[in-house]
Protein backbone atom coordinates (compact mmCIF):
# COMPACT_ATOMS: atom_id res chain seq x y z
CA UNK A 1 0.00 0.00 0.00
CA UNK A 2 1.00 3.57 -0.65
CA UNK A 3 -0.18 5.23 2.63
CA UNK A 4 -0.76 8.68 2.03
CA UNK A 5 -3.63 9.40 4.78
CA UNK A 6 -1.76 11.37 7.11
CA UNK A 7 2.39 12.07 7.60
CA UNK A 8 1.34 10.23 11.29
CA UNK A 9 1.53 6.95 9.72
CA UNK A 10 5.69 6.54 9.58
CA UNK A 11 7.73 4.26 10.87
CA UNK A 12 10.75 4.76 13.44
CA UNK A 13 13.49 4.53 12.16
CA UNK A 14 16.44 2.36 12.76
CA UNK A 15 17.95 4.48 14.51
CA UNK A 16 15.35 5.87 16.22
CA UNK A 17 14.52 2.64 17.83
CA UNK A 18 18.14 1.63 19.01
CA UNK A 19 18.00 5.61 20.99
CA UNK A 20 14.33 4.34 22.19
CA UNK A 21 16.27 1.24 23.57
CA UNK A 22 19.16 3.01 25.38
CA UNK A 23 17.42 5.89 26.44
CA UNK A 24 18.05 6.74 30.12
CA UNK A 25 14.37 7.23 31.98
CA UNK A 26 13.19 8.49 34.83
CA UNK A 27 9.52 9.53 36.36
CA UNK A 28 8.39 12.04 33.95
CA UNK A 29 5.75 12.77 36.26
CA UNK A 30 8.43 13.65 39.21
CA UNK A 31 10.39 15.06 36.75
CA UNK A 32 13.06 13.22 36.64
CA UNK A 33 13.47 11.65 33.23
CA UNK A 34 16.70 12.91 32.22
CA UNK A 35 15.88 12.08 28.49
CA UNK A 36 12.31 13.80 28.21
CA UNK A 37 14.35 16.61 30.18
CA UNK A 38 16.85 17.07 27.78
CA UNK A 39 14.46 17.51 24.38
CA UNK A 40 12.29 19.57 26.52
CA UNK A 41 15.19 21.70 26.76
CA UNK A 42 16.36 21.11 23.49
CA UNK A 43 12.96 22.35 21.89
CA UNK A 44 12.60 25.42 24.07
CA UNK A 45 16.31 26.56 22.73
CA UNK A 46 15.33 26.06 19.18
CA UNK A 47 12.27 27.93 19.60
CA UNK A 48 13.91 30.42 22.53
CA UNK A 49 11.56 29.95 24.81
CA UNK A 50 12.18 29.48 28.89
CA UNK A 51 10.87 25.90 29.06
CA UNK A 52 8.86 23.14 27.37
CA UNK A 53 6.88 20.19 27.62
CA UNK A 54 6.62 16.91 26.87
CA UNK A 55 2.93 15.76 25.48
CA UNK A 56 1.75 12.79 23.79
CA UNK A 57 -0.26 14.51 21.24
CA UNK A 58 -0.47 17.73 19.54
CA UNK A 59 -4.49 18.09 20.61
CA UNK A 60 -2.86 17.82 24.07
CA UNK A 61 -0.52 20.30 23.62
CA UNK A 62 -2.94 22.47 21.80
CA UNK A 63 -5.42 22.29 24.80
CA UNK A 64 -2.80 23.02 27.50
CA UNK A 65 -1.49 26.28 25.37
CA UNK A 66 -4.91 27.66 25.06
CA UNK A 67 -5.69 26.90 28.68
CA UNK A 68 -2.51 28.71 29.87
CA UNK A 69 -4.15 32.51 28.27
CA UNK A 70 -8.44 31.98 28.12
CA UNK A 71 -9.97 31.70 31.52
CA UNK A 72 -13.78 29.98 31.38
CA UNK A 73 -15.97 32.95 29.99
CA UNK A 74 -13.41 34.45 27.49
CA UNK A 75 -12.79 33.34 24.07
CA UNK A 76 -10.13 32.31 21.64
CA UNK A 77 -9.95 33.63 18.10
CA UNK A 78 -8.93 31.24 15.18
CA UNK A 79 -9.86 30.57 11.18
CA UNK A 80 -12.99 28.44 10.85
CA UNK A 81 -11.17 25.73 9.78
CA UNK A 82 -8.55 25.36 12.26
CA UNK A 83 -7.45 22.05 14.10
CA UNK A 84 -8.41 23.13 17.59
CA UNK A 85 -11.81 24.21 16.09
CA UNK A 86 -12.53 21.52 13.84
CA UNK A 87 -10.54 18.23 15.15
CA UNK A 88 -9.75 18.33 18.48
CA UNK A 89 -13.65 17.17 19.46
CA UNK A 90 -14.31 20.20 21.09
CA UNK A 91 -12.32 19.61 24.22
CA UNK A 92 -11.46 23.28 24.72
CA UNK A 93 -14.93 24.10 25.45
CA UNK A 94 -16.04 20.25 26.90
CA UNK A 95 -12.92 20.46 29.63
CA UNK A 96 -12.36 23.96 29.61
CA UNK A 97 -15.17 25.88 29.26
CA UNK A 98 -13.33 28.03 26.27
CA UNK A 99 -15.35 29.71 24.02
CA UNK A 100 -14.46 30.06 20.32
CA UNK A 101 -14.74 32.65 17.99
CA UNK A 102 -13.67 32.09 14.48
CA UNK A 103 -12.92 33.96 11.22
CA UNK A 104 -12.99 32.77 7.31
CA UNK A 105 -9.78 32.93 5.22
CA UNK A 106 -8.57 31.65 1.86
CA UNK A 107 -7.39 28.09 2.36
CA UNK A 108 -6.51 29.14 6.11
CA UNK A 109 -4.06 31.74 5.41
CA UNK A 110 -4.23 34.74 8.11
CA UNK A 111 -4.64 38.48 7.22
CA UNK A 112 -3.77 40.61 10.73
CA UNK A 113 -6.49 42.91 10.02
CA UNK A 114 -9.24 40.22 9.66
CA UNK A 115 -8.52 38.70 12.84
CA UNK A 116 -7.82 41.86 15.37
CA UNK A 117 -10.91 43.37 13.87
CA UNK A 118 -12.66 40.43 15.49
CA UNK A 119 -11.26 41.02 19.11
CA UNK A 120 -13.58 42.34 21.95
CA UNK A 121 -11.49 44.73 24.41
CA UNK A 122 -13.27 45.89 27.45
CA UNK A 123 -16.24 44.54 27.33
CA UNK A 124 -17.86 44.80 30.63
CA UNK A 125 -20.25 42.75 31.81
CA UNK A 126 -21.61 42.75 28.02
CA UNK A 127 -20.00 40.20 25.69
CA UNK A 128 -17.68 37.66 25.51
CA UNK A 129 -13.69 39.04 26.15
CA UNK A 130 -11.40 37.91 24.01
CA UNK A 131 -8.15 36.88 25.76
CA UNK A 132 -6.42 34.86 22.91
CA UNK A 133 -5.99 34.53 19.28
CA UNK A 134 -4.58 31.56 17.85
CA UNK A 135 -2.61 30.11 14.21
CA UNK A 136 -1.97 27.04 12.23
CA UNK A 137 1.01 26.49 10.42
CA UNK A 138 1.07 25.05 7.97
CA UNK A 139 -2.83 24.89 7.81
CA UNK A 140 -3.84 21.40 7.63
CA UNK A 141 -7.61 21.78 6.00
CA UNK A 142 -6.33 24.63 4.06
CA UNK A 143 -4.32 21.90 2.14
CA UNK A 144 -0.62 22.28 3.99
CA UNK A 145 -0.92 26.56 3.48
CA UNK A 146 2.33 28.25 4.99
CA UNK A 147 1.42 31.14 7.02
CA UNK A 148 2.91 34.88 5.50
CA UNK A 149 5.27 35.91 7.79
CA UNK A 150 4.62 39.75 7.63
CA UNK A 151 1.20 39.02 8.77
CA UNK A 152 1.80 36.82 11.70
CA UNK A 153 4.51 39.67 12.31
CA UNK A 154 1.87 42.00 11.77
CA UNK A 155 -0.61 40.17 13.99
CA UNK A 156 1.75 39.45 16.77
CA UNK A 157 2.55 43.58 16.80
CA UNK A 158 -1.62 44.00 17.20
CA UNK A 159 -2.51 41.49 19.35
CA UNK A 160 0.74 42.79 22.02
CA UNK A 161 -1.04 46.46 21.42
CA UNK A 162 -4.22 44.74 22.62
CA UNK A 163 -2.79 42.72 25.63
CA UNK A 164 -3.69 39.47 24.10
CA UNK A 165 -1.74 36.17 24.24
CA UNK A 166 -1.01 34.13 20.74
CA UNK A 167 -0.88 30.12 20.40
CA UNK A 168 0.74 29.15 17.14
CA UNK A 169 -0.47 25.42 16.58
CA UNK A 170 2.68 24.48 15.10
CA UNK A 171 2.00 20.98 14.39
CA UNK A 172 3.72 21.12 11.18
CA UNK A 173 5.89 24.30 11.40
CA UNK A 174 9.14 22.02 10.45
CA UNK A 175 7.35 21.99 7.23
CA UNK A 176 6.75 25.90 7.00
CA UNK A 177 10.47 26.78 7.97
CA UNK A 178 11.11 24.58 5.25
CA UNK A 179 9.48 26.65 2.84
CA UNK A 180 9.91 29.91 4.54
CA UNK A 181 13.70 29.68 5.66
CA UNK A 182 12.50 30.89 9.10
CA UNK A 183 13.82 29.52 12.40
CA UNK A 184 11.70 28.57 15.25
CA UNK A 185 13.29 30.79 16.95
CA UNK A 186 11.47 33.45 14.34
CA UNK A 187 8.24 32.10 15.52
CA UNK A 188 9.35 31.92 19.33
CA UNK A 189 9.42 35.72 19.12
CA UNK A 190 6.08 36.11 17.65
CA UNK A 191 3.67 34.04 19.60
CA UNK A 192 3.56 33.61 23.89
CA UNK A 193 3.10 29.71 23.53
CA UNK A 194 3.57 26.82 20.38
CA UNK A 195 3.09 23.44 19.68
CA UNK A 196 4.94 21.31 17.49
CA UNK A 197 4.45 17.60 16.52
CA UNK A 198 7.43 15.39 16.37
CA UNK A 199 4.41 12.65 15.20
CA UNK A 200 4.29 14.13 12.08
CA UNK A 201 6.44 15.39 8.84
CA UNK A 202 9.13 14.47 11.76
CA UNK A 203 8.49 10.62 11.75
CA UNK A 204 8.21 10.22 15.85
CA UNK A 205 6.34 7.82 17.03
CA UNK A 206 4.41 9.70 19.67
CA UNK A 207 4.44 13.15 20.87
CA UNK A 208 4.41 16.65 20.84
CA UNK A 209 6.00 19.65 22.59
CA UNK A 210 4.82 22.96 24.17
CA UNK A 211 6.94 25.56 24.46
CA UNK A 212 6.15 29.01 26.30
CA UNK A 213 7.73 30.56 29.87
CA UNK A 214 8.74 28.62 33.07
CA UNK A 215 5.67 29.67 35.07
CA UNK A 216 3.12 28.85 32.00
CA UNK A 217 4.89 25.13 31.37
CA UNK A 218 4.99 24.57 35.41
CA UNK A 219 1.13 25.59 34.99
CA UNK A 220 0.61 23.32 31.92
CA UNK A 221 2.47 20.69 33.82
CA UNK A 222 -0.25 20.71 36.54
CA UNK A 223 -2.82 20.93 34.60
CA UNK A 224 -1.21 17.80 32.22
CA UNK A 225 -1.69 15.48 35.43
CA UNK A 226 -5.49 16.71 36.59
CA UNK A 227 -6.37 15.98 33.11
CA UNK A 228 -4.88 12.03 33.45
CA UNK A 229 -1.92 12.58 30.98
CA UNK A 230 1.15 12.31 33.32
CA UNK A 231 3.18 9.38 32.21
CA UNK A 232 6.32 8.24 34.10
CA UNK A 233 9.07 6.70 31.87
CA UNK A 234 9.10 8.67 29.01
CA UNK A 235 12.37 8.90 28.01
CA UNK A 236 11.74 6.05 25.48
CA UNK A 237 9.64 8.22 23.41
CA UNK A 238 11.15 11.11 24.20
CA UNK A 239 14.81 9.94 22.58
CA UNK A 240 12.75 9.16 18.81
CA UNK A 241 11.51 12.65 19.30
CA UNK A 242 15.29 13.63 19.50
CA UNK A 243 16.79 11.92 16.74
CA UNK A 244 13.51 13.09 14.34
CA UNK A 245 14.43 17.01 15.51
CA UNK A 246 17.82 16.08 14.31
CA UNK A 247 17.47 13.86 11.29
CA UNK A 248 14.03 15.27 10.07
CA UNK A 249 13.82 18.71 10.56
CA UNK A 250 15.44 19.90 7.20
CA UNK A 251 14.35 16.99 5.49
CA UNK A 252 10.63 17.78 5.15
CA UNK A 253 11.44 19.46 2.32
CA UNK A 254 11.61 16.22 0.22
CA UNK A 255 8.21 15.55 1.12
CA UNK A 256 7.10 18.90 -0.74
CA UNK A 257 8.82 17.46 -3.70
CA UNK A 258 6.79 14.81 -3.73
CA UNK A 259 3.37 16.42 -3.02
CA UNK A 260 4.29 18.68 -6.36
CA UNK A 261 4.79 15.58 -7.99
CA UNK A 262 1.97 13.90 -6.81
CA UNK A 263 -0.14 17.07 -7.70
CA UNK A 264 1.23 17.58 -11.25
CA UNK A 265 0.55 13.44 -12.15
CA UNK A 266 -3.70 14.23 -11.29
CA UNK A 267 -3.19 17.48 -13.04
CA UNK A 268 -1.82 15.73 -16.25
CA UNK A 269 -5.26 13.57 -16.15
CA UNK A 270 -7.48 15.17 -14.26
CA UNK A 271 -6.55 19.13 -14.09
CA UNK A 272 -10.07 20.56 -12.95
CA UNK A 273 -9.67 18.31 -9.97
CA UNK A 274 -6.50 19.77 -7.71
CA UNK A 275 -5.09 23.36 -8.44
CA UNK A 276 -1.04 22.45 -8.36
CA UNK A 277 0.14 25.89 -8.06
CA UNK A 278 -1.16 25.66 -4.39
CA UNK A 279 0.41 22.87 -3.61
CA UNK A 280 3.13 25.00 -0.78
CA UNK A 281 4.23 21.83 1.83
CA UNK A 282 3.24 18.20 2.09
CA UNK A 283 -0.46 18.24 1.60
CA UNK A 284 -3.03 17.95 -1.10
CA UNK A 285 -6.67 18.66 -1.70
CA UNK A 286 -8.22 16.86 -4.57
CA UNK A 287 -11.68 17.55 -5.36
CA UNK A 288 -13.85 15.23 -6.33
CA UNK A 289 -17.36 13.63 -7.43
CA UNK A 290 -17.52 11.42 -4.42
CA UNK A 291 -14.62 10.84 -2.38
CA UNK A 292 -16.25 7.95 -0.11
CA UNK A 293 -16.14 6.12 -3.68
CA UNK A 294 -13.12 7.39 -4.81
CA UNK A 295 -11.09 6.57 -1.68
CA UNK A 296 -12.33 2.69 -1.68
CA UNK A 297 -11.56 2.50 -5.27
CA UNK A 298 -8.37 3.69 -4.72
CA UNK A 299 -7.54 1.27 -1.84
CA UNK A 300 -8.38 -1.34 -4.39
CA UNK A 301 -5.61 -0.13 -6.27
CA UNK A 302 -2.91 0.18 -3.44
CA UNK A 303 -2.97 3.96 -2.29
CA UNK A 304 -5.14 5.21 0.82
CA UNK A 305 -5.65 8.50 1.34
CA UNK A 306 -8.39 10.37 3.63
CA UNK A 307 -11.73 12.16 2.77
CA UNK A 308 -12.63 15.58 3.88
CA UNK A 309 -15.83 15.95 3.21
CA UNK A 310 -17.66 14.30 0.54
CA UNK A 311 -16.34 15.83 -2.65
CA UNK A 312 -12.85 16.11 -1.18
CA UNK A 313 -9.58 13.97 -0.57
CA UNK A 314 -6.73 14.51 1.20
CA UNK A 315 -3.39 13.14 0.54
CA UNK A 316 -0.36 13.82 2.65
CA UNK A 317 3.51 12.64 2.09
CA UNK A 318 5.79 11.88 3.92
CA UNK A 319 9.23 10.30 4.84
CA UNK A 320 8.57 6.78 3.75
CA UNK A 321 6.91 7.53 0.81
CA UNK A 322 9.23 7.86 -2.22
CA UNK A 323 8.87 10.34 -4.87
CA UNK A 324 8.24 7.50 -7.34
CA UNK A 325 5.33 6.60 -5.64
CA UNK A 326 3.77 10.05 -4.98
CA UNK A 327 3.60 9.99 -8.83
CA UNK A 328 1.96 6.50 -9.28
CA UNK A 329 -0.89 7.59 -6.64
CA UNK A 330 -1.26 10.72 -8.63
CA UNK A 331 -1.45 8.77 -11.84
CA UNK A 332 -4.16 6.09 -10.38
CA UNK A 333 -5.73 8.77 -8.84
CA UNK A 334 -6.04 10.88 -11.99
CA UNK A 335 -7.28 7.46 -13.74
CA UNK A 336 -9.75 6.60 -11.17
CA UNK A 337 -11.10 10.49 -11.92
CA UNK A 338 -11.28 9.80 -15.55
CA UNK A 339 -12.83 6.28 -15.68
CA UNK A 340 -16.08 7.02 -15.80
Amino acid sequence: MIDLRSDTVTRPSERMLAAMAAAPVGDDVYGEDPTVLRLQSRVAELFGKEDALFCATGSLANLLGIWLHVRPGTEVLCDAYAHIARAEMGAHGALHGVTMRTWTSDRGRVVAADALALAAIDCGPYLVETACIAVEDTHNFGGGTVQDFGELRALSTGARELGLALHLDGARLANACAVNGKSPADYGELFDTVSLCLSKGLGAPVGSVLVGSAEEMARAREQRKRLGAGWRQAGVLAAAGLVALEEQFERVADDHVAARALADAVAELAPSAVQVETVESNIVMIQVPDSAALAATLRDDGVLVSTIGPRTIRVVTHLDVSVEECRTAGRLIGQALTAN
